[in-house]
């Protein structure tokens, strides 16, 4: 099957801007997307498949499958902030073929929507995380970097691997300005403080008001879902125990 995508509505939205929320190191963009998406009601309106996530499905306690998925929300903000299009999901593309194919046709759908600006959110592992976790951030041109580092953070120099690092590349090329935000974390599990830091600094840069009182239930159902899917075992979980995976930013 080749990517598939199911639109169930068209939203009609004043210059949103896209953020990525996909699973990567310390499932911080995970934990970042679902609580926005909680907190801000937004509304689900497309569905994407790809033979290209992984292959397997997971039962649930009614014996109904549930396959790897990606999903895109919409939040129309009626208050002064921006309008918001969630980028949300249980996998990443396991190819790198699929990577492309994956941004370069949600990157279609955000631009048939209005948005020309691109938010990635990820996390920096490090083996040690300062009790204030630092960000670093990379971005499209050298003007929405300063915006970038005006909110604090540091200047990334090395591989931004997977989505968080795809999406602001090739959105560079067809014009989309955007910057990724990664927050140090020491990536062994989903990592809530990590979080917080990314999402206070989202609620800043977008005007938003997002309760961060619930975060860690976000963690919380961010580690179950996971865990389904064999992205995280439940002992690393609970004991924070170092583990190695294939992970992506």
């Amino acid at each position: 099957m080749p990517l598939s995508i199911l639109i169930e509505e068209k939203p009609k939205l004043e210059n949103p801007v896209l953020i990525e929320g996909l699973p990567g190191i310390g499932f911080v963009a995970n934990i970042v997307a679902l609580h926005l998406i909680h907190e801000l009601r937004a509304k689900r309106f497309a569905s994407i498949f790809s033979a290209s996530f992984q292959d397997l499905a997971v039962t649930t306690e009614k014996g109904e499958p549930r396959s790897p998925i990606n999903e895109l929300y919409y939040y129309k903000s009626g208050c002064g902030s921006r309008d918001l299009i969630i980028w949300y999901g249980n996998t990443q593309a396991l190819t790198t073929f699929g990577q492309y194919e994956l941004c370069g046709r949600v990157l279609d759908i955000a631009e048939e929507l209005g948005c020309r600006f691109i938010i990635t959110v990820g996390g920096f592992k490090q083996e040690e995380v300062k009790e204030v976790p630092e960000i670093y951030c990379a971005a499209s041109d050298p003007e929405t970097l300063k915006e970038a580092l005006g909110l604090g953070a540091k200047i990334m120099v090395g591989n931004i691997f997977g989505v968080a690092g795809i999406l602001i590349g090739i959105g560079a090329i067809r014009g989309f300005r955007g910057f990724s935000l990664l927050v140090e974390t020491l990536g062994t599990y989903p990592d809530a403080k990590a979080a917080r830091c990314a999402l206070s600094v989202l609620n800043r840069y977008l005007g938003l008001n997002v309760d961060l009182s619930r975060l860690d239930e976000a963690a919380e159902k961010t580690s179950k879902i996971l865990e389904s899917f064999g992205w995280v075992k439940p002992a690393a979980r609970e004991e924070k125990k170092r583990e190695e995976f294939r992970w992506f930013v």
